[in-house]
């Protein structure tokens, strides 16, 4: 199937997405939140893992009342990044954006969210986002194709000792809906083959998704011994315990939202985040471990109606084939990253000799 006009989630037409974020003085952490039409979008969630931080997953459950969202915020900072989520609601409350409550003006805005763990990456453990993100996140928020990598939520990311970011990706439907998703990757597990250097999400990877890059035979052949140590060791240190309370160094969590122009229900959202979550788990491995909290959001904005039950099973396969390549997107888009607290190589730079840029 054909990928949307942008390959990302905003080729879901309403949605809009914006990126805040602070980097040096010991932070490395950000924040990302898609806005819908401000009418808002049916809304699901599916979370898994041992280590969720979410806000407001109870209410998407479908058999409770609220069924339009109106934004979804997605933050680093572990707990402490839910309070992104609070300059999110403040500011669509002064739009007068949420749910109805009586007069004109007193609406209550639905903003679910979930974080990941990137404590400390920047070298300050308290440096954290709080709600200024959110609103200025908020206010970032375009239509235009959202930035990929080390960028929002993502900056502080990290995946199996790799830098990890943010990706996207959508895709068409033969009748003419789309579906698209936007991750955030921050696993503990890797997103590398370690026997071929090979992305996980590789083989799901179209042209569209390279942008500029190129998938060489080498790709295909197994990877030199000096990047299967480096790529080693990078696994080795992202399993290895530090020193408080035996945890390991790499907390993490891997985040997102799949969104659809199809109209459907709350329980049918819940059904493609599920989906999604197949998806995670072709890109990652392993995947859902009890140190992470992966959690992904879904979104119905209803504008092409109601689909035939052949189209709503193509929309569960397409979630699942969105997040695979979202993953893949964020992994080629993020670039090393060097704090105090440490050095992540990104894929294509620690595998320079395996992802060449086309000639």
């Amino acid at each position: 199937m054909p990928t949307g006009p942008t390959n990302s989630i905003v080729d879901v037409p309403g949605l809009r997405v914006g990126h805040h974020q602070r980097v040096g003085e010991g932070w490395l952490t950000g924040t990302t939140v898609v806005q819908a039409p401000d009418e808002g979008a049916v809304g699901g969630v599916d979370v898994r893992g041992g280590g969720p931080g979410t806000r407001e997953t109870d209410l998407l459950d479908p058999r409770n009342l609220v069924e339009r969202v109106h934004a979804v915020t997605l933050s680093g900072g572990s707990a402490f990044g839910l309070a992104a989520a609070d300059g999110v609601l403040r500011d669509l409350y002064r739009r007068g954006v949420g749910f109805p409550m009586g007069a004109p003006g007193e609406v209550v805005p639905i903003v679910p969210g979930a974080v990941v763990f990137d404590l400390g990456r920047g070298g300050d453990f308290s440096a954290t986002p709080d709600a200024s993100f959110g609103a200025r996140a908020l206010a970032a928020a375009t239509s235009d194709p959202p930035a990929l990598g080390v960028v929002g939520a993502g900056t502080g990311a990290q995946a199996g000792g790799l830098k990890g970011g943010v990706g996207s990706a959508s895709t068409v439907l033969p009748d003419g809906s789309t579906v698209a998703a936007l991750v955030v990757v921050n696993a503990v597990g890797s997103t590398v083959d370690p026997v071929t250097g090979e992305l996980w999400a590789g083989p799901h990877l179209v042209a569209e998704d390279l942008r500029g890059l190129g998938l060489p035979a080498a790709l295909e052949l197994p990877l030199p011994a000096p990047s299967r140590a480096e790529l080693r060791r990078a696994q080795e240190e992202a399993q290895r315990s530090g020193a408080t309370g035996g945890m390991p160094r790499t907390l993490a969590t891997t985040v997102g939202v799949v969104a659809t122009d199809a109209g459907l229900t709350k329980a049918e959202c819940a059904r493609v985040a599920g989906s999604g979550h197949d998806g995670m788990a072709r890109a990652i491995h392993p995947i859902h471990t009890m140190y992470d909290g992966d959690t992904l959001f879904a979104l119905a904005t209803g504008t092409r109606g109601r689909p035939s039950p052949e189209t709503f099973h193509l929309t569960l396969t397409a979630a699942a084939e969105v997040v695979t390549r979202a993953i893949g997107r964020a992994m080629l888009a993020a670039r090393t990253v060097s704090t105090p607290s440490g050095t992540w190589r990104g894929y294509v730079d620690a595998f320079g000799s395996v992802l060449q840029p086309d000639r």
